[in-house]
């Protein structure tokens, strides 16, 4: 089964050939006009170490280093908004502790696909689930500080807490939905 996403991105990329069919046959170009299975000419071909005009790509550490920032400014605003007495700030310590992405242990390095591919399928969902296991024990930490910082919070931080935080830890935003989900219609 297609998804919508999927079919919108085919429609796109028929959509952009064929506009670069059409600009290239409209503009007479010599590339149209050659004989199939020409070589190219050098004014033509296109140097090997170009690469097309896109967004930056950001690696992966720069992107986790943008996720951090953001999920720190996420976390002074939270606190901002508590208005957290003293008393509260020992549970606020553990749970902004639990919340933050553990380092990757030195020598472990993540798989790379190429190692990946090369696993047996019982290998690699072994893999997968000891990936899974990983992550329901780190979920498993921040909902036990979770639970203990919110029963330290009076019922007016408790009701600010619960509308500031539901959607903490989801991907987007306003106006980004999620996979599956629609936006609301506008009227």
């Amino acid at each position: 089964m297609i998804s919508s996403r999927q079919k919108k991105l085919m429609a796109g990329l028929i959509a952009s050939a064929a506009f670069a069919c059409s600009t290239g046959f409209a503009q007479g170009s010599p590339s149209s006009t050659a004989a199939p299975g020409a070589p190219a000419t050098t004014a033509q071909a296109a140097p090997a170490d170009a690469k097309p005009a896109a967004r930056p790509h950001m690696d992966r550490a720069q992107r986790m280093e943008r996720m951090q920032a953001k999920r720190t400014q996420r976390l002074a605003e939270l606190k901002q908004k508590l208005k957290l007495e003293a008393s509260q700030e020992g549970a606020w310590n553990s749970f902004t502790a639990a919340q933050q992405r553990p380092a990757r242990p030195a020598g472990q390095a993540r798989m790379d696909r190429a190692e990946f591919a090369k696993l047996t399928t019982p290998q690699r969902l072994e893999h997968m689930q000891a990936r899974q296991a990983e992550r329901s024990a780190r979920f498993a930490q921040r909902a036990e500080a979770t639970r203990s910082f919110y029963a330290t919070l009076s019922p007016a931080q408790q009701k600010t807490f619960d509308a500031e935080t539901v959607h903490f830890g989801h991907r987007g935003g306003p106006g980004h939905p999620h996979h599956g989900q629609r936006e609301p219609a506008k009227s």
